[in-house]
């Protein structure tokens, strides 16, 4: 791996060429001679963003416990997590993060950028590069010479961070490791590589500007830096490395695996909530990053019929742009949506035991689907009555029409059209679709080339919940982080408050385990289906705990005086069924490393635990 990555890049030119065309000499300065030729080096670093939501024909990125896709289909990398293989994104089709490059024809670029592992290294060593080459910039004024070594620093820490989320502890790489060095670079700790990965974020926000439309330099594409590397994003992510680093499975795995240490590290989380803050505060005085209203809330995911790119004003960072036009359509937007609408498709239905997460709109969780809670006024008879507003913009229930021009039906009660038992090969399982991925009040059967769907690598309501997770383990429920004015129950009240859903009750406050199970919660409803969760349960060691493992689907008639399109038809003998149950060991909270053959290259790159 690290010897592949070290060739794939150099700083000299060779001299011995063949049929050497005239005037091909190129000093080794011109690339890095004045801001425009060195940010045009920089640029290729943007078009290796990993590309979540479509590596190849069919989506499939998210691997926590809330979609349930058809169970025939072997093609998937989902599947193959359901199954405790997760070996299978180095081979199969439809997976994220792939390792899989060979490709025909317009989905060849997608392939390579979906390929998280081969263009960290990449990424890493050409950082690398830059960095050493900044003498060599000599034609730039003090602003630009920022503005490119604060992108080098913030790329290397971003990449190294992006392998460490799903392969563990990794060898920091701070040089350029030449063509004749021997690499010796052992595995170092999560923890470890953690405070390497935030002091590069640090350099990168005490370099770049909040804006780069502000800066002298960003006018040469103004109106085209909203990606950009910035102040705010580095902290961000600063914040979000070390609260990483300071979770459960984290400090966990950097402590040999002893057991007293699976909680969370105290000190990683209170500097982790002062860089969130330090990020928070930044925008809520600059206006740089806003909500986006709750009218607007499938907009952060799926767009219909417009040019505009998903995430608005709240998308901090994107997932690769390649192709974003047109990569969601066909078969991409018809896997969330029944063969009674379209035939075409793998099929994806989202799990009843995920949908119980989204609570009650008076803030009130559900605690068992099955059971009438007078407290709460949730009643099995009328299950989707007075949820949260998240809940509707996320699920389509049954009777609910869908549709633009053609309006049909969503009939997902037991036996209905929609279902497995009318359609056991393409029919839904668990008697709810995806409309978060798959927007309702849209063309269901024409629409295929309509779509757009780009997922936020980091959001702001992503970060008010980072903040308020890490605050509360550091400093505590109503307090704050002294780089921030807002206390965690705060923070995590914004996010509610966009939603329109009733603030944190008092029930969950008085501890930080109590306060903890709502932050959770709201990790699970805000970011439902933007490939988080599986990250969320994995560095909080809940991958291997029920319920967390479990699947379900829903089962249910309908009541009497059915109306077509209410949240308040009542349902009949409502029960959830397991549809899959995942056992796992904790081997499973790493993914193995792609090629076997990597971890023999030297003494002290080792493969992960148990594969």
């Amino acid at each position: 791996m690290l010897t592949v990555a070290a060739a794939s890049l150099g700083v000299s030119s060779c001299t011995d060429y063949l049929d050497k065309a005239p005037n091909s000499d190129i000093a080794e300065t011109v690339p890095y001679q004045n801001f425009r030729n060195f940010q045009g080096f920089v640029e290729e670093m943007y078009k290796r963003i990993p590309l979540i939501s479509n590596s190849q024909y069919h989506c499939c990125f998210n691997y926590g416990e809330e979609e349930y896709w058809e169970p025939q289909e072997l093609r998937l990398f989902a599947r193959s997590v359901d199954y405790g293989d997760f070996w299978g994104y180095t081979n199969l089709l439809y997976t994220y993060p792939n390792c899989y490059t060979g490709g025909d024809g317009d989905k060849h670029n997608e392939r390579i950028a979906a390929n998280l592992w081969m263009n960290s290294w990449y990424v890493i060593r050409k950082a690398n590069i830059g960095l050493s080459q900044l003498d060599k910039l000599v034609d730039a004024t003090q602003e630009e010479r920022n503005l490119i070594e604060g992108q080098l620093y913030f790329f290397r820490a971003l990449f190294h961070y992006l392998v460490m989320e799903w392969w563990g502890g990794m060898p920091y790489i701070d040089h350029v490791i030449g063509p004749d060095e021997q690499i010796r670079l052992p595995r170092e700790t999560w923890q470890a590589c953690a405070e390497k990965c935030a002091a590069d974020f640090q350099k990168a926000a005490d370099l770049l500007p909040v804006d780069w439309d502000a800066t002298a330099a960003g006018k040469a594409t103004l109106g085209n830096n909203n990606m950009r590397a910035n102040k705010i994003m580095a902290l961000a992510y600063k914040g979000k490395v070390l609260l990483w680093g300071g979770s459960p499975l984290m400090n966990w795995d950097s402590h040999e695996r002893n057991n007293a240490y699976a909680v969370y590290d105290e000190d990683f989380c209170k500097r982790a909530a002062d860089a969130l803050g330090e990020a928070l505060k930044i925008t809520e005085e600059t206006g740089r990053y806003s909500l986006l209203p709750i009218d607007q809330f499938n907009d952060l995911t799926v767009v219909y019929k417009s040019k505009a790119v998903p995430g608005g004003t709240e998308a901090i960072l994107h997932e690769n742009l390649n192709g974003f036009g047109g990569r969601w359509g066909w078969n991409m937007n018809t896997d969330f949506r029944p063969q009674t609408h379209l035939s075409a498709g793998i099929k994806c239905w989202p799990t009843a035991n995920y949908s119980n997460y989204f609570g009650m709109a008076n803030g009130y969780p559900i605690q068992d689907s099955a059971v009438k809670d007078k407290e709460s006024g949730y009643d099995p008879e009328y299950p989707w009555s007075n949820r949260d507003p998240r809940f509707y913009k996320t699920y389509v229930i049954d009777g609910e029409v869908c549709g633009e021009n053609k309006l049909t039906e969503a009939t997902l009660y037991t036996g209905g059209a929609d279902r497995e038992k009318a359609n056991p090969s393409k029919g839904c399982y668990t008697g709810l679709f995806n409309a978060k991925l798959s927007l309702k009040n849209t063309d269901w059967d024409n629409c295929r080339n309509d779509w757009m769907c780009v997922l936020s690598l980091m959001r702001l309501a992503d970060v008010y919940l980072l903040y308020s997770e890490a605050t509360t383990v550091g400093y505590g429920v109503k307090q704050t982080a002294p780089t921030y004015s807002k206390t965690a129950e705060d923070a995590l009240n914004v996010v509610r408050d966009r939603a329109t859903v009733a603030h944190v009750l008092p029930k969950f406050t008085d501890t930080k385990e109590n306060f903890l199970s709502e932050v959770r919660r709201e990790r699970a409803v805000e970011l439902a289906f933007e490939g988080m969760r599986f990250h969320d349960l994995r560095r909080w060691m809940l991958l291997t705990q029920r319920p967390y493992t479990l699947k379900t689907g829903f089962q249910f008639d309908r009541g009497p005086g059915f109306t077509q399109g209410s949240t308040e038809n009542q349902v009949l003998n409502l029960r959830e069924e397991v549809l899959r149950e995942r056992n796992y060991t904790k081997r499973h909270y790493w993914l193995p490393l792609p090629n076997k053959n990597d971890t023999y290259l030297y003494e002290g790159f080792e493969q992960n635990p148990g594969w």
